[in-house]
């Protein structure tokens, strides 16, 4: 059997099984859905949330492996990927040293450690660095163009 037989077995079993799930979520209705919800049982739920989630799981490995395949096949692209990784690092870098921890009480009465917020304004502050960089590597074309013409 050839990769593609066998992914296309793959494909429709999942398929199949999704359909038998989602049979059971409309067989029970949603009254009965929420009553059993409100009291702590997702029996007619679960096994279409996990089928969902596997498939996910599926899809993240095999983009992960035939990317880092397709990556390591290449010495230019494994070059290029190393660089980008390191500036990505740097950026990391940039934005926890830039940012500053404070403990935090919650709405819950739990307490935000110090490290826990300065990591918040980590994964804040690099996400408003790669923000500009994004639009600023949209924009800097445009402006060239309209400088040449």
């Amino acid at each position: 059997m050839n990769l593609e037989k066998i992914t296309r077995i793959g494909c429709i079993a999942l398929g199949v099984i999704g359909i038998i799930f989602l049979a059971i979520v409309f067989a029970s209705g949603d009254d009965s859905i929420k009553m059993a919800a409100a009291s702590g049982d997702f029996s007619a739920i679960t096994p279409i949330i996990l089928l969902s989630q596997f498939i996910l799981l599926i899809a993240v490995v095999v983009t992960l492996i035939f990317s880092l395949r397709g990556i390591a096949k290449d010495k230019a692209k494994m070059k290029n990927a190393a660089k980008s990784a390191g500036l990505f690092l740097a950026v990391v870098l940039i934005a926890f040293v830039l940012s500053s921890g404070v403990e935090t009480p919650m709405r819950d009465g739990k307490v935000l450690s110090a490290m826990g917020s300065r990591l918040v304004g980590t994964g804040l502050r690099v996400f408003y660095i790669l923000s500009i960089v994004a639009v600023g590597l949209m924009i800097l074309p445009g402006i060239k163009n309209s400088i040449k013409k």
